[in-house]
This record gives C-alpha cells, structure tokens and sequence, in this order.
C-alpha cells in the first residue's frame, strides 16, 4: 500500500476528499453551464431588421444538438483518459498513466479535424431539416460553423482538464473553466451588439474564450509539476493503449452524444403537432432553455462526478473496497441534496427563469407548464448519474451507456411521442418516467457489480 499512501486519493478522509475534489469541479461545471446559457441570453435580446429576438433564440436552439456532439466526442474522450489515468495511478504504473496523458493530448488533434469536416459539409443540411426560413437558417447555420471549425480550443481544454483531474487537481481545471467563462462573458455583447454580429458574433465570442482556456490547461500541465506528463517527443500510438482508452471513452461519448438525438427528437415531436406554426417554435424555445437552465443543476452533479470518479477508479485499481464504498455512498448523498434543490426552484420560480430569455406570452405559458413537469425528474436522476460514473471509474462504461440510451433516447422519445397524441402538455411527463426507467436498470447493474467485481476486492476486508 506504499504507493496509495503518496497519493489523497488512497488516505485522506472520504467526507473531506469529496467535498475538496468535487467543490472545484462542481465549481468549474458551473461555469461551463454559463457556456451554455450565456449566448442564448444575450441572442435572445438581439434583433434586425430580419430577425427578432425569438427568431434569433430560435436559430442557436436548432443548431444546439451539433454543438452538444461536439462537447460530448470532446468530453467522452476525456474521461475515456481520466479513468484509465487514475486506474494505471492506483495500480501504481507511472508510465502506463503518463502514456495515456499522452495519447489523450494527440487524440484531440483528431477529434478537431472531424468536426472541421462536419462544419464545412453538415452544418448546412442538418439545420435545414429544422426550418424553412432563410433568415434563421443562415444566422443558424453561420453560428455552429464557427463553434465547430473553431474548436480545438473546446477540444484541447476538454481533454487537459480530464488529464488533470484524473490525479486529482481540481483547481487549475476549475481556474481554466472560470477564466474562460469570465471571457465570454465580456465579449459576447460586444461581438453581438456593439460589432452588430448576432448570432455569429456570439459564436465567435465562445471559441475565443474557449481558446484561452486551453492555453491556460497547457501551461498547468506543461509549466508546472503534475504527477503524470505528456510526452511529446517521439510518440507513436499504441494500439493497446488506444483500446483501452476508447473501452470507456466511446460509451461516454454515446452516452453524451444520444442528448443531442433526443433533443433532436424531441424537436421533430414538437413539429408534428396540431398547433400553429407560433406555438411549435415556442415549444421548440421552451424545450432549448430548458435545456440550458438545467445544466445549472445538472452540471453541479456531473462536478461532483468529476470529483468522485478518480476516487473511485483509484481505490478500486488499489483493491480497497471500504474506500471505494464510501466514496459511492457519499457521492449518492450529495446528489440528491443538490438535485432536490433544482427541484424546489423549478417548481417556485419556473416563470422567473424563463424571464431570462425574453420570452414571449406563448413562451411563458408552454414553458411554466413544463419546467415544472420535467424536473420531476431530477431527483431519479441523481442516483442514476452517479451510478454511471461508478461504471465509468471502474472501466465498465457500457453500462453507463445502457443506462444514458435508457433515459435519453430508447425511453424518452418514444414515450415523448405517444403521450404528445395526447397534448404536447402531456408530453413533457416523458422526462421523469424515463429516468425513474433507466434507475431500476442502474440499480440492477450495480446490484451486479456488488455480487461480481466488488466481491473479489478483498484486499481489505
């Protein structure tokens, strides 16, 4: 246990590790939902002589489900590295963890040049499925080609933060996520108003900040001593360590990825209503600024995984089960707290949180309805995410998977699409049928885990 000992991860007190592991990165994902929501504000107060300021909400919405690809390829990698680091670290194999750093930092070189292609040759078809007015296609189109061929800041930052979170460092990521944040902030109202850019001017505020961002990530890991380095020099992929990264990797990205399916699906639900042209694109704003304002309660939890994950990858790679079971039963309490918390909001004030994006008095009407429907499910929710990072920590990711396809596509859209022939009131119960659904699936899985892999791990029992 020599090795555990030189590291917080195997001895420090649970209560106080996950509170000072996860706060930064709770911290940090905070500031990454401003990423989210900030555009959508300032966009929703800018109007032409062509767009009003719905039409202009109406344009970052659509492309949203493009954007989310891209953080989920972005973070799916990231995790994919940060579970097998921790892993390799618990495990007490230095260089294996330094070569997957490695791997990670070069993996997001490909990633950036994919979605290139996407922004060049996609962008244009996939946001002409969503609308048949020019004016909002173009500013829609204009706004997710510049996030996406912009984005190897978003990518290199992602994966950097990941990397050192994974030894758990938990300021620099949150210093890089906040100064970023800050930065966006400040340019977006002059790139949108005072330049007269809109939407593209909003795009182009994001991929700045994003971009300062990663450099503060490389001068973290690269200028000060980390406990695992990226060798540059005289790399070469390893098929093997490329395989092991992607084992967990790929279910995270999927499992990200399937939001922006249903959101597109959810979307094409909406359009096959029997209401007015008017009242679907309030449905369809509706369901995008839900989409935002939940990521301040949703975020916060996914933080906390961030914060718990390496806790738990690590004492499982250590072999000590009492660790990693108080690492879980800590991470499922503070959850819940923070979820209920989101809840109570949601259903006091939903009218106030949609005030944020101008909304017009169909917007206020659809959306006080359904913010109070939907976060019904925040609760389920909590367990399951943290169950989903358990998986991940422990390199069983297809589970997470299953649980993500559960809550977030094979459930949601059908359910969507049946209770919506009923009333697109009735539609928005979809949410927290499908993440009670998807739990009862994560408790059996875990159930499982306890039975199988967890009872080998008796090295302290």
């Amino acid at each position: 246990m020599e090795g555990t000992k030189q590291n917080k991860m195997g001895t420090a007190p649970m209560f106080r590790l996950i509170l000072g592991m996860s706060l930064p990165a709770m911290f940090s994902m905070l500031i990454q939902a401003l990423y989210n929501i900030v555009d959508s504000m300032f966009v929703s107060n800018y109007s032409n002589s062509i767009l009003t300021g719905n039409d202009s909400l109406l344009s970052v919405n659509i492309a949203y489900p493009l954007q989310m690809i891209l953080i989920s390829v972005a973070v799916g990698s990231g995790v994919g590295v940060n579970s097998l680091i921790a892993r390799r670290l618990g495990a007490r194999h230095q260089e294996q963890a330094d070569s997957a750093a490695t791997h990670g930092f070069f993996l997001t070189f490909i990633d950036w040049f994919i979605f290139v292609l996407i922004g060049i040759f996609v962008a244009k078809p996939f946001i002409s499925l969503y609308t048949n007015d020019q004016a909002i296609m173009d500013a829609s189109v204009a706004y997710i080609r510049i996030v996406l061929i912009g984005s190897l800041g978003s990518n290199i930052t992602c994966m950097l933060e990941k990397v050192l979170q994974s030894t758990g460092n938990m300021i620099m990521p949150m210093l890089s996520q906040l100064t970023g944040a800050v930065i966006n902030i400040v340019l977006d109202p002059i790139f949108i108003y005072t330049f007269d850019l809109g939407v593209a001017g909003a795009a182009i505020a994001t991929i700045i900040a994003q971009h300062i961002s990663a450099v503060l990530c490389l001068f973290f890991l690269f200028g000060k001593k980390q406990l695992v380095k990226i060798h540059v020099k005289g790399f070469r992929f390893k098929a093997e360590t490329v395989k092991n990264i992607y084992v967990v990797a790929l279910p995270a990205m999927v499992m990200q990825a399937i939001g922006s399916f249903m959101v597109m699906g959810i979307n094409f639900i909406i359009s096959l209503a029997n209401d007015t042209v008017a009242a679907k694109n309030a449905a369809t704003n509706v369901f995008g600024v839900y989409f935002k304002l939940q990521s301040f309660v949703f975020m916060p939890v996914f933080g906390l995984n961030q914060g718990s994950t390496p806790i738990i990858g690590f004492n499982y790679g250590a072999r000590d089960k009492k660790r990693m079971y108080s690492a879980i039963k800590w991470a499922i309490l503070f959850a819940v707290i923070i979820m209920t918390a989101g809840f109570i909001v949601f259903q006091i004030i939903p009218d106030v949180l949609l005030g944020l994006f101008n909304p017009t008095e169909e917007m206020l009407d659809i959306g006080t309805v359904a913010l109070r429907i939907i976060s019904l499910c925040f609760i389920p929710a909590a367990i399951g995410i943290v169950f989903s990072g358990v998986f991940q920590a422990v390199g069983k990711g297809v589970r997470s998977l299953i649980m993500s396809l559960l809550r977030q596509l094979c459930l949601i859209v059908p359910i969507a699409y049946f209770l919506s022939s009923i009333s697109l009131k009735d539609m928005w119960y979809a949410f927290p049928l499908a993440e009670i659904g998807s739990l009862i699936v994560g408790i059996i899985f875990f159930i499982t885990l306890v039975k199988g892999d967890f009872k080998r791990l008796d090295h302290k029992e």
